[in-house]
């Protein structure tokens, strides 16, 4: 089955981020299953907040899908099956892939400690962002969304991209060993820099067998760091 006319839609939001988000899901209810890298944004007006709130105008954008690439339709595919936390982690992460202008699939593996969530694709760097806050902050606001209102039933959240959790790993072990040596050789203690619950336990768990000494994690979240403190 063929389509002889392309796909066009006009949002408004807050941010132009925001319009493109609401462009996509009105898209996405014309033509289910649309590749989201053939739309095709013209930001018609950025929006503007006005002074103490006075005088706000919407952010507008027109998204387009040219009809060639709506051509062919895509074959049926297999509902992903998700718990109700998985569903929330990719809805968050897809907002922010699109208001961040990246096209990625988010891959999600679950255990019962962690939910892990992989961002494929290209232009990953942007996800990641300088020195990691991109894809930290992202992190933390997939955890945010993902343990309110539950309490104690809730799992860390991972997010990854182009294997950077992995070599952020190597780095904490780097750091964790050059401050442990220096606590042993000054017999002071050493504080680490705050990082997530994930990175802190790669912490401790790396220093867990390091002779002389012991680690304790000190502040509130997010600015919870690791302590290491000579025995």
């Amino acid at each position: 089955m063929t389509e002889t006319e392309s796909l066009q839609v006009e949002a408004t939001g807050e941010t132009v981020g925001e319009a493109k988000w609401a462009a996509l899901r009105e898209l996405e209810k014309l033509r289910p299953g649309i590749d989201k890298a053939a739309v095709r944004f013209q930001v018609v007006s950025e929006g503007e907040r006005g002074l103490l709130g006075v005088g706000f105008a919407p952010a507008r954008v027109v998204a387009l899908v040219e009809a060639a690439v709506v051509a062919e339709e895509e074959p049926e595919r297999t509902p992903v099956d998700e718990g109700d936390q998985a569903a929330e982690v990719r809805d968050v992460l897809e907002h922010i892939l699109d208001a961040i202008g990246v096209h990625a699939e988010i891959e999600i593996d679950e255990d019962e400690e962690r939910m892990t969530a992989t961002l494929v694709g290209r232009e990953l760097g942007l996800v990641i962002g300088k020195h990691g806050q991109t894809i930290d902050a992202s992190q933390y606001l997939a955890n945010a969304v993902v343990w309110r209102g539950r309490g104690d039933e809730r799992k860390a959240v991972v997010v990854d991209a182009a294997g950077y959790r992995a070599r952020r790993e190597e780095a904490l072990a780097s750091i964790a060993d050059r401050s442990a040596e220096r606590a042993v050789s000054t017999a002071r203690s050493v504080e680490l820099d705050p990082m997530t619950a994930v990175e802190r336990k790669v912490v401790h768990v790396h220093l867990k067998d390091y002779a002389g000494v012991v680690t304790r994690s000190e502040g509130t979240e997010p600015n919870r760091f690791v302590v290491i403190d000579p025995v």
